[in-house]
């Protein structure tokens, strides 16, 4: 990821309703949750939630798969580690022993 993707990235996340639609599509995990659902579950328009979830999927941290008439939408996986990278990239001066308490918190054991 580069700075600019970067940018986007935290763009995208420096809004509530998106940060809050980022952190509830991690936590749905593989099985995603469809727009209306996630509209539903944060109490937001749906014209509003297309917004902040097209937003978010030009950041490249979610993305979607139509399912007959209805879109299901699922974090980005490689979009958040690539994000983390980015930030991690040139930890610790050289001493990548000193990021590996960071690196075992943020590790998903799923």
């Amino acid at each position: 990821m580069d700075k600019n993707n970067a940018l986007d990235a935290f763009a995208a996340l420096s809004q509530s309703t998106r940060l809050d639609v980022f952190r509830l599509l991690i936590k749905a995990g593989d099985d995603g949750m469809l727009a209306g659902d996630i509209s539903d579950t944060l109490g937001v328009r749906q014209n509003t939630m297309s917004t902040n979830l097209s937003i978010l999927a030009r950041a490249g941290l979610i993305r979607n798969e139509r399912q007959g008439r209805s879109i299901r939408y699922f974090a980005d996986m490689d979009g958040m580690r690539g994000l983390l990278a980015f930030l991690m990239e040139e930890c610790c001066g050289g001493q990548p022993e000193l990021c590996q308490p960071v690196i075992n918190e943020i590790a998903c054991a799923c």
